[in-house]
């Protein structure tokens, strides 16, 4: 595996006759030209653009994660199905997938052609009718032009108070440079009989066009509050209650007939990670506790993020030198490096075996096997500003070289054995012998002998006999050195020889 970015070197510690390497001296490179395409895990980590034009991974801004009072995420990092969590389907899509997003590396972009229609199932919360409890709607904007009527959430539906049938209205439209929050007949006005059945919510914010900014209209149906922040600020709120504060009592939210929801149907501009929740708005744990606005926005969460290779399988015996890395740490921010290795890699946990933290450009001791992976951490700067990159990481590595095969093999046959003799390997690494035996040329799957099946072990000696043979029938024959480091390193076969026992010879 990874042939095509195995880079070979051989290096001789001397010119003798035969002229015998010591030991061969290989990369593995990650990344780089190669792409990122054998991870085995990753978290917190996106692709970005590193150094000489390649794909680097680097942090990913933090961005909303599903939990268990998730509805609908939209992220638009899949280009094929926008809705990456939550039960609706797409009933029509006009928005594009754009860059310069405000999370992680897409955004959806309207052009004023008709937006994003979803449609609920009977498990979301716009996919069903009547009390839906505290709910949440959030996204991030960054307009065009910020023209008046420009609709970014629209949902109409009509549901039956008293046997009359009542048109149903939320929405947030443009309204001299602001977003305001419109409320037919959701709460249960009509059959409490008290109050309006029309509520407003109104930003003070201006939305400066090409600028992002992030909002959320919120409702808690326990203390009846409706509230709408732009960047984590309070800038509109309403209790929805009997005496209009805080003492008095909460009307719910009623939903009609299920219909379809609306995103930017008239709208020109970019929108990035919308959720509905169904639970009042709460700050996340990565902005500020003071001000969760959009200046104090932390970027890159400040547990960073880590990725992990696959297992690389090499051969036995082979020992890890170095890891070389191009990579950036912008000031504050770091990476590190680990590496492990074993022979069985089935056996593999998160923490066995035990990762060794290294450094780029350093010799490595002590991590030898038939099998290496790799892992990185990512950590960004305090403010959670900056992130670190790795564009290429590069292992140097040593395999055992391949102990040669005799040179001479001869087969002589018995009565219902055969005796192989050969030259001991010129080979100073050679350990041992093993002996190839079958019926079909090429082929040594022989199972037949005494002494065991193919290959047998015979040590490191020059002549061995094979016994229990069937007479009559003609038996190939081929010798293997293998090396002093371990008897599973085994070098290349000899020439093939073949024999048939009878039983007339002695």
């Amino acid at each position: 595996m990874f042939r095509n970015c195995i880079k070979k070197f051989v290096i001789f510690i001397g010119l003798f006759s035969f002229c015998v390497p010591s030991f061969f001296a290989k990369e593995i490179v990650f990344g780089g030209k190669n792409g990122w395409k054998d991870l085995e895990y990753t978290y917190n980590v996106t692709t970005g653009s590193g150094r000489f034009g390649y794909d680097c991974l680097e942090l990913a801004t933090n961005s909303f994660e599903k939990d268990d009072y998730t509805d609908l995420i939209i992220d638009f990092e899949d280009s094929k199905n926008c809705v990456s969590e939550g039960n609706y389907k797409v009933v029509s899509n006009s928005l594009q997938i754009c860059d310069n997003a405000i999370m992680e590396k897409s955004a959806g972009l309207s052009r004023n052609i008709g937006g994003l229609s979803l449609l609920g199932n009977r498990n979301s919360l716009f996919g069903n009718e009547g009390l839906i409890g505290s709910f949440c709607i959030e996204f991030w904007l960054c307009p065009s032009v910020s023209e008046n009527g420009e609709v970014i959430f629209n949902w109409e539906s009509a549901k039956n108070v008293e046997g009359k049938l009542i048109y149903q209205l939320l929405n947030g439209i443009m309204n001299n440079g602001h977003l305001e929050w419109n409320f037919s007949n959701i709460f249960d006005y009509y059959t409490r009989k008290n109050g309006l059945s029309e509520l407003k919510l109104t930003g003070k914010s201006i939305l400066i066009p090409d600028s992002w900014s992030y909002h959320a209209i919120s409702f808690d149906c326990e203390s009846g509050i409706l509230e709408y922040l732009v960047n984590g600020i309070t800038e509109d709120i309403q209790y929805v209650t009997s005496t209009g504060d805080e003492s008095g009592e909460v009307f719910l939210a009623i939903l009609g007939t299920p219909s379809q929801v609306d995103f930017c149907s008239d709208y020109t501009g970019k929108i990035d990670d919308i959720r509905i929740l169904r639970r009042p708005y709460s700050a996340p744990d990565y902005q500020s506790s003071e001000n969760a606005g959009l200046k104090n926005r932390v970027l890159y969460s400040p547990d960073g993020g880590r990725f992990e290779t696959k297992p690389i399988m090499l051969s036995k015996g082979s020992s890890l030198n170095s890891l070389r890395a191009e990579f950036n740490t912008p000031e504050q921010t770091d990476v590190r490096f680990y590496v492990r290795s074993g022979d069985n890699y089935f056996n593999w946990t998160a923490d066995y075996p035990e990762w060794k933290p290294v450094e780029s450009d350093e010799q490595i001791d002590d991590v030898s096997g038939l099998y290496f992976q790799v892992a990185v951490d990512l950590y960004p700067d305090g403010n959670g500003e900056k992130t670190p990159s790795v564009t290429q990481i590069t292992l140097d590595y040593s395999e055992l070289p391949l102990p040669l095969p005799p040179m001479y093999v001869k087969a002589v046959a018995g009565n219902g054995q055969v005796t192989l003799n050969w030259s001991y390997s010129v080979d100073e690494t050679t350990g041992g012998y093993y002996i190839f035996y079958g019926n079909r040329p090429g082929e040594y799957l022989g199972r037949i002998a005494l002494e065991g099946e193919s290959p047998i072990n015979v040590g490191e000696v020059n002549s061995f006999t094979l016994t229990g043979l069937q007479n009559g029938k003609i038996y190939y024959f081929a010798v293997a050195a293998w090396s002093s480091k371990n008897d599973e390193i085994i070098g290349d076969l000899s020439k093939e020889v073949f024999a048939r026992p009878l039983a007339s010879r002695q």
